[in-house]
């Protein structure tokens, strides 16, 4: 009675082990499929320029990190930066795929400077008025290259 109950018990393992592919089988997430649009944005030249400048920030802010605070000001003024990119990447990615050829090296450019202006400005901010002439140089600089962007882009 004992080894039919023990049989039973190691039949029930053996087709559980079947069925869930083995000892120490992980089940694997279905891999989710990225939309075409996406997929032919990344592989422009605008979205890599805005990417390398991304990478570049975050590499420095990592360094600066093992040594500083997030309070400390190049600290704040990085991560104010990568997200100032961080909304041109989505602006990018909003692109649909038959307007890709429009994002060129020159695109990627632009919002690299538009993002560096930004950045500048957010920092000047924090001492001056709106109405202080370097505030309202950097605002007119990022209207120029915000222009550009848009005249590309349509």
């Amino acid at each position: 009675m004992i080894d039919m109950k023990l049989k039973w018990i190691a039949g029930l393992f053996a087709l559980i082990l079947s069925l869930s592919g083995g000892v120490g089988a992980q089940v694997k997430p279905k891999p989710t499929p990225v939309p075409a649009a996406v997929s032919a944005v990344k592989a422009t030249a605008a979205y890599s320029e805005v990417l390398l400048r991304k990478a570049e920030r975050t590499a420095e802010l990592e360094g600066l990190l093992s040594e500083y605070t997030e309070e400390y000001p190049t600290v704040r003024l990085i991560r104010t930066e990568l997200g100032f990119l961080q909304k041109e990447i989505d602006r990018l990615l909003a692109v649909p795929a038959t307007d890709t050829a429009k994002l060129s090296t020159a695109l990627g450019k632009l919002m690299v400077l538009k993002v560096q202006a930004e950045t500048e400005l957010w920092k000047l901010q924090l001492d001056y008025a709106d109405e202080h002439p370097d505030v309202k140089s950097v605002k007119r600089k990022i209207s120029v290259f915000e222009s550009a962007i848009r005249e590309i882009l349509g």
